[in-house]
C-alpha cells in the first residue's frame, strides 16, 4: 500500500498476495502490491517487476551559450544510442539506484571514449545515515552560542559551531541524530537535511531565542530580518582598509564587531599615518594597540554586539589627551549603523551630522560588504556498500579516488574529499541538479554518486568489468531526465576530485 513517504511502515513477514513483490533496494524491504509504490516512492511494482520510478539523470555539456552543441536528445524524445559526441554527456548517479544489498554491481556501469580514451563511470545512489550538512549563514549576528542546539519541528537535529570570518557556522545531521535520539527526531532531521538538499526554505531554531530560515543560496532571515551584507571585515581589519580614507577628516574612528573592535588612533595603521591620539577609552579587554575583544555581549546589534548605542562601550576620554571640538566617527562593520560626535567642553560625545566628506567612506565601507548567502554543503562517507558496488576488493578504490585516479562527483557536481581514511567528501548541493536528493524511511538520505576513471584503472583496482556496458545501451528503455551541466562545474571527465591527498 502506499504510505507517506517520510514515515513509512515496517513489511510484513510474509507475502499474502501473488500481487506482491518484496523490493531489496533498502533496509526496510516493503512488500509492494501491484501498481503501488514502497515507502520511500522510489520504487514500484510495475507488471511484477520491481521498478526505480524516478528517470535517470543525464548531464548534457553546452561548450557556449550562444552556439549550443546539437543536443544528443531532448526531454521529449525517447533514447536511441546515438550520441553526437559522447563527451559531451555525463551519466549521473540520480535515479540510476542503489547497490544495497551490498553483493551486487552499481546499477550503471558504464564506458563512453572521451577524447580517445575509454572511460568508465560507475554510478550510483549511496543510502547515508552518516551523513549531514555544513551550514554557513553570512550574518554578523550572534544567532546562538557554540554547542547550542538546533532543532527543526521540536527535535534537535544539530549544532551551531565555530564561528568564521562574517559567517556563523552549522552543523546539522549526522548518525546520531538520525538513528540515536528516536525515531520522531530521526524522521525531523531527514526532513529538515531532505528539504535543504532540496534548495527549500527550512525552519529552525538555535537554543537561546533565535529563529533562522535557511534556503541554500538565499540570504538568510534571522529572527524575521533578512540579513543583507556580511561584513567587510572585523573591526582591525576596517582600521586597516580605510584608515587613509578616515585619517584626514576626523579624529578619531571606532569600528564596532563583537570580535575585534577596531580603534583608530591606537591602531598600528593610524600610527603609520601620523594620527594623533585621542584619549578615548574603550571597555573591552585590549589586546594589541588599536584591538579590543569583548567590548560588548554577542546579539543582534551593532556589529554582532548586543548594543544599539555605539556609546555604551566608551568609558570616557582622558582629560590630558582628549580636547573639545574632536570628533568621533563610530561604524559598525557592515556599514549599516554609523553615528558621528563631536566632543563637548565636558569632554562628552554629543551628535552631530556626518560631514559629506565621511559619508563616502561609509558608503564605501558598505560597498564592499558582499551580498549575504546561505550556504549548504552536503557531506557523507561513502561506505562499503557503495565501494563493493565498483569493485570486489574496495579499498583499493578508496586508494584510487584519495590519489587522484578516480574522480568522484555527486550528480555530476565537484566534491571535496577529506585526507585520511575512507572516502569522506563534501559538495554543494546548488552546484547539484534538481531533485538529486531522496530518502528512505530507516531514516536515511539517498544521494547520486559517479566514479569515473580510465577502464585501464577500473580494471586496476578489480572492478566487475563483467557489468560494463556502453552508455548508450545502458540507457536504452531507461526513463532519462536531461539536465543542461552547471556553467560554474568542471565537467566530470576534465577534473580530478579536489582534496584527495
Amino acid at each position: 500500500m502506499n504510505v507517506d513517504p517520510l514515515e513509512g511502515t515496517a513489511p510484513t513477514d510474509d507475502n499474502d498476495g501473488n500481487d506482491k513483490i518484496r523490493c531489496d533496494a533498502c533496509p526496510i524491504r516493503c512488500f509492494i502490491k501491484l501498481d503501488r509504490t514502497g515507502s520511500c516512492d522510489r520504487y514500484g511494482n510495475v507488471a511484477g517487476v520491481l521498478t526505480r520510478l524516478d528517470p535517470v539523470t543525464v548531464l548534457q555539456r553546452y561548450h557556449d551559450a550562444d552556439k549550443p552543441v546539437v543536443p544528443f536528445l531532448t526531454v521529449a524524445e525517447e533514447w536511441t544510442g546515438d550520441l553526437v559526441r559522447s563527451g559531451d554527456v555525463y551519466l549521473t548517479g540520480t535515479g540510476a539506484g542503489t547497490t544495497y544489498p551490498d553483493y551486487k554491481p552499481a546499477p550503471f556501469i558504464v564506458s563512453q571514449p572521451v577524447d580517445g580514451i575509454d572511460m568508465v563511470t560507475v554510478v550510483t545512489e549511496g543510502i547515508f545515515s552518516y551523513c549531514g550538512v555544513k551550514v554557513k549563514i553570512d550574518t554578523d549576528r550572534h544567532i546562538g552560542s557554540e554547542r547550542a542546539t538546533v532543532s527543526a519541528e521540536g527535535e534537535v537535529i544539530g549544532h551551531v559551531t565555530t564561528a568564521e570570518y562574517g559567517s556563523q557556522m552549522l552543523s546539522l545531521g549526522g548518525v546520531n541524530h538520525f538513528t540515536g535520539n528516536g525515531r520522531p527526531a530521526g524522521l525531523a532531521t531527514m526532513r529538515a537535511l531532505l528539504e535543504l538538499c532540496a534548495g527549500a526554505p527550512v525552519e529552525v531554531a538555535v537554543e537561546g531565542g533565535t529563529d533562522l530560515i535557511l534556503q541554500a543560496g538565499v540570504a538568510p532571515v534571522v529572527n524575521g530580518e533578512i540579513d543583507e551584507r556580511m561584513r567587510v571585515g572585523c573591526g582591525s581589519a576596517a582600521i586597516g582598509m580605510f584608515a587613509g580614507q578616515w585619517a584626514p577628516h576626523v579624529d578619531e574612528v571606532v569600528v564596532v564587531d563583537d570580535h575585534i573592535t577596531g580603534v583608530l588612533t591606537e591602531h598600528q595603521a593610524g600610527v603609520v599615518l601620523g594620527v594623533a591620539p585621542s584619549g578615548i577609552q574603550l571597555r573591552g579587554r585590549k589586546s594589541t594597540p588599536g584591538r579590543y575583544f569583548e567590548v560588548a555581549s554577542p546579539g543582534g546589534g551593532w556589529g554582532g554586539t548586543d548594543i544599539d548605542d555605539p556609546l555604551e562601550i566608551i568609558e570616557g576620554f582622558k582629560p590630558t589627551v582628549a580636547k573639545p571640538g574632536q570628533t568621533l566617527l563610530m561604524v559598525s562593520t557592515t556599514g549599516t549603523d554609523y553615528a558621528y560626535y563631536v566632543l563637548d567642553d565636558d569632554l562628552r560625545p554629543q551628535p552631530a551630522a556626518l560631514p559629506d566628506a565621511l559619508r563616502e567612506s561609509v558608503d564605501r565601507v558598505r560597498g564592499n560588504c558582499e551580498p549575504t548567502l546561505t550556504s549548504v554543503l552536503f557531506m557523507a562517507g561513502a561506505g562499503g556498500s557503495l565501494r563493493a558496488g565498483v569493485t570486489a576488493d574496495p579499498v583499493q578504490l578508496t586508494r584510487s579516488v584519495r590519489s587522484g585516479q578516480t574522480t568522484l562527483t555527486c550528480g555530476g557536481a565537484p566534491t571535496f574529499v577529506w585526507p585520511g581514511g575512507g572516502i569522506t567528501f563534501m559538495v554543494d548541493v546548488s552546484r547539484m541538479p534538481p531533485n538529486s536528493f531522496g530518502h528512505v524511511p530507516t531514516p536515511a538520505l539517498v544521494a547520486p554518486l559517479e566514479f569515473t576513471m580510465p577502464a585501464a584503472t577500473f580494471r586496476d583496482l578489480g572492478g566487475h568489468t563483467g557489468s560494463v556496458v556502453s552508455i548508450g545501451d545502458a540507457l536504452n528503455d531507461v526513463p532519462t531526465r536531461i539536465v543542461e551541466a552547471a556553467a560554474q562545474n568542471p565537467w566530470p571527465h576534465d577534473a580530478p576530485t579536489a582534496g584527495h591527498a
